[in-house]
């Protein structure tokens, strides 16, 4: 269910005070997300499949050592395909700069940048 354009505003003047109130934190939360890297979660997925088969055969032939090495392969693939990419990331800027920059933002800018500036220009047009 979308919210209410009332709820909408506060919603966004929470945003623009936690941006100007607690830059420092709102940087250091940022900077640990990043986008999906896909390359890494196929290979991922493909590790942990061969590593639950090297698992079976393992088990099957009860030999132990062959069983945790598929495991430690199977959790490797876990691990490779939770690995996200971090040249996306960008520290928030402070909603002065925002407004002033907003015109020579790169065009692959992130969805919540796109938002907060059509965001802004409706507000602009308000007012």
């Amino acid at each position: 269910m979308p919210l209410s354009e009332q709820e909408q505003k506060l919603l966004d003047e929470m945003e623009r005070s936690l941006y100007h109130n607690d830059a420092d934190f709102v940087s250091a939360v940022g900077n640990g997300r990043g986008r999906l890297n896909y390359g890494a979660l196929v290979l991922g997925i493909l590790l942990a499949v061969i590593g639950l088969v090297v698992v079976i055969v393992g088990v099957s032939s009860r030999l132990p050592i062959v069983g945790v090495l598929g495991f430690v392969v199977m959790f490797a693939g876990v691990l490779v395909s939770l690995r996200r990419s971090r040249g996306a990331s960008s520290g928030p800027v402070s909603s002065g700069a925002r407004t002033a920059t907003s015109s020579t933002r790169k065009p692959a800018a992130g969805f919540m940048d796109r938002l907060n500036d059509r965001w802004e220009k409706r507000q602009d047009r308000e007012d």
